[in-house]
Formats: structure tokens, sequence, C-alpha cells
């Protein structure tokens, strides 16, 4: 199921507010930008699907209102596009985007499956809104899917072995940062006439321990966070240098397997979701130096796989 907490933002700490059930294996969700909806994957190999929640933001309670099968299995990952008019998960285990258009009541159409690749794990949207770009695990491969009329596919490669994971883009809207999940590596990417270009490689994780996870940046676009697990699991830290590459400042331990992170909206907190150790750690961010501390303070939650921020 998902889970609903009231967040301090002053004190730090978390208390339950509301949970909902009746998603199988829901390991990851996005938010609808006016906070009314929720899209979650049900990751579920027999009944893989894509579910629309709607989210009462007096009560602040969710309710499945509906799952549309995915049509391939695995789905890990979800996304709105900006127009808030398709819905795209990547499904992992069958090698493919499915899209799925969204209604004005924000019900969810049947899938349409394109770029057939194996293992995509994720799904994003190119600042300009011309592509939907899938990271693929499998091949090393970013793909530029157009969500307009007249454009080509286009397939960048990134490295082999990289192994891309997930992506987030700098406030700029020039540079995206992709995580390799496999190679521990962080790549600086420009975007520009609709083309990605290779700027940096930057090794994250120094133990190789090929199971890079999650990636985040600030709002000012001053720092960058990369979490990793399997050995020495725990969040990089990052700074951000004028031209856009990165410089490798700290590394905070963390719990057992930080399949997810995020950063509260005032990026005065830096969440970690603790898959193996049940439990969400709540970290304090220096706004000038970047660096994190532990606050002590934990929500505990069996398995956490994906967290999200709603509006009061």
């Amino acid at each position: 199921g998902i889970q609903v907490y009231r967040f301090d933002s002053e004190k730090g700490t978390a208390e339950y507010v509301s949970g909902v059930s009746g998603l199988s294996y829901p390991t990851f969700q996005c938010v609808s930008p006016d906070g009314k909806r929720v899209y979650s994957v049900c990751e579920d190999q027999k009944g893989s699907a894509a579910a629309f929640l709607r989210y009462d933001r007096k009560q602040h309670t969710l309710t499945l209102e509906q799952t549309e099968l995915t049509a391939s299995p695995g789905p890990c990952h979800i996304s709105l596009t900006p127009d808030g008019k398709l819905v795209a998960t990547a499904n992992y285990t069958g090698g493919t985007v499915s899209l799925f258009s969204v209604g004005s009541d924000g019900r969810l159409g049947p899938a349409r499956g394109r770029q057939e690749k194996p293992y995509l794990h994720a799904t994003y949207t190119t600042p300009d809104h011309r592509y939907l770009m899938a990271d693929d695990l499998g091949t090393d491969y970013i793909h530029l899917l157009p969500l307009r009329k007249g454009l080509q596919a286009e397939d960048f490669f990134l490295k082999a072995g990289a192994g891309p994971r997930h992506l987030c883009w700098a406030p700029d809207k020039k540079h995206a940062y992709v995580i390799g999940e496999l190679s521990g590596e962080v790549f600086t990417l420009g975007y520009k006439k609709h083309r990605l270009e290779l700027q940096q490689v930057l090794v994250a994780d120094s133990l190789g321990a090929g199971g890079s996870a999650d990636i985040h940046i600030t709002r000012d676009g001053r720092f960058v966070y990369t979490s990793h697990r399997l050995r020495g699991d725990g969040v990089s830290i990052l700074r951000v240098q004028p031209d856009g590459t990165l410089q490798k400042i700290g590394y905070q331990d963390t719990g057992t397997h930080p399949r997810n992170f995020t950063l509260s909206p005032d990026d005065r907190y830096l969440l970690v979701a603790c898959r193996d150790t049940d439990e969400v750690e709540i970290y304090e961010r220096d706004a000038k130096t970047g660096m994190l501390r532990d606050t002590g303070h934990r929500i505990h939650v069996s398995s956490p796989m994906c967290l999200q921020w709603l509006p009061r």
C-alpha cells in the first residue's frame, strides 16, 4: 500500500496520517502538479499495472480509483508529462515503455506500448516537452521518444557497462545528471537543440558495488545527491561547478538499501528510504556546504520504496 505522513519542516519529524491498500507491490509514484492525483506502478509480475489514486487535500487521504494493465511486465517507474495528458511507465522486465492517455477526470486510458528495448528503468520528459527520455539499463542507451509529430526518435549511447537508472534536470534546463546503477558513475549531459552531449563522467561510488540507485538536485542547482546500495550503503554529495560539471565533496552513510530518497520542498531535509532496515531516515542539510546531519528521526515503515511530496 501507500501511506501518507505529515512532515514538520521545523522539527524534521513525521506523523502518520492515513494509508491505502489494494495495490500489488507499488514501488514508484508520481504526483500531479495540483496535488490532487497520484499515479503508481504495481510491479507485480502477474498483474503489472498503473494505478490512479485521488488525493483529498482536506482529509489527507488517498482513494484508489483505477488500475490499468501495462501489457508488459515489471513496471518500475512512472511519470506524468508536463501537460498532464500522458502517463508513462518504464517496464523493466518487459523492456518497454507503456503510454496511457489521461482523461479530464484523471483516469487512464488503455496502455500503448512503444520502444521495445530490454530493461527500461525510468522515463522523463525533456525541458522543451518534445521528447520522452527512457533510461535503458540493459543496453546503456538513453532513448528519446518523440511526443510531437514530425520528430524522429533518437538513441544516445552513454557508456558500456554504465547501466543508466535515474536522472534529474538542472534548474537551467541545459544539463541533466544520470546515475549509472552498474558503474556507480554520474554522467553530466548537455542538452542543446534537442541533442544530448556527454560532458563529464564522475565516480560517485568508489567501491564498485554495482547498486547505485537514485539521484536528485537541489532547487537552487548547487548540489546533487546520489544513493548507493549493496556495499557501503549511503549518499554521495556532489557540488555543481559553474560549467555544470560536478565535484564530489562528501559521503553520508545510511541504513541498508537506500533505493530511493527525496529532498524536502524547502531543501532543508533529505529523506532516505532504507528498504531493508524498514525505515525512512531524516537528514538535515547545510544549505551552504551541502553536507548532511543525521537528525536521528525515523519513519518506521515496512520496505519503503518511494518517497513523494503532497501539498498540505
